[in-house]
């Protein structure tokens, strides 16, 4: 590369940076003049707020934030922000992020969030999880699972392809699967057509992801609403 390239880089990568910052700046200020009875929109800017952190790679600040933002949505039942916050704390690769990544899983499948939320959430997953694992194979048919059954007309179709296209990647990855008797033959070895037998496979595997770090009562959530 050039030393004029290079300067062009660092010139753009600068100015990135100094937009950043004072996009940050304004979020922060609005913050700071939020009244403090306004939980939820205090709430959902601190998640903002966080992302830009992240951006800045500023990602213990940004997980301080998430953190706190995550307790008020679980307060309020806002299943949508809390698998946000969740999504936020994985993206700020501390200790506690893939943990936080299973937590969000399990709220993202046990109540209404958005399926496509609850799709990048699963494709977290399968990121995590090694290429011969069955985890990835249960997080891939989840998500078309949730797909079915939530999804509106008008994201149907292209939130489907995702999903086909995750359990094809899933499969060939896992298996060497490349076609479609390969891959029927391969969702029947595997259970992965009965939601009844691939959704306690898929808690399984979330329990191991979050450990004994559990933030909130899984039984007590379930309770409220049976």
């Amino acid at each position: 590369m050039s030393e004029n390239l290079v300067e062009l880089k660092g010139g753009k990568e600068a100015s990135e940076r100094a937009e950043l910052m004072q996009h940050l700046a304004q979020q922060l200020h609005t913050l700071n003049e939020l009244p403090d009875d306004a939980q939820l929109e205090r709430m959902r800017l601190q998640l903002d707020v966080a992302e830009s952190l992240i951006a800045l790679e500023r990602k213990l600040e940004a997980w301080a934030l998430a953190r706190s933002a995550f307790d008020v949505a679980l307060r309020h039942d806002a299943w949508k922000d809390a698998v946000e916050a969740c999504d936020v704390l994985y993206q700020c690769e501390q200790p506690g992020s893939v943990a936080a990544l299973g937590m969000g899983v399990w709220l993202a499948v046990s109540f209404p969030v958005d399926p496509e939320l609850t799709l990048a959430m699963l494709m977290h997953i399968v990121e995590e999880t090694p290429d011969n694992s069955d985890g990835a194979a249960l997080a891939a048919v989840a998500a078309r699972y949730v797909i079915d059954l939530r999804a509106e007309e008008a994201s149907y179709e292209s939130l489907s392809f995702l999903a086909n296209a995750l359990i094809g990647r899933v499969a060939e990855r896992h298996s060497k699967v490349r076609d479609q008797a390969a891959l029927d033959q391969w969702m029947n070895k595997l259970q992965l057509r009965d939601p009844a037998i691939f959704l306690p496979r898929l808690s399984k595997v979330v329990n191991i992801i979050v450990g004994d770090t559990w933030w909130f009562d899984r039984d007590a959530l379930r309770n409220k609403f049976n």
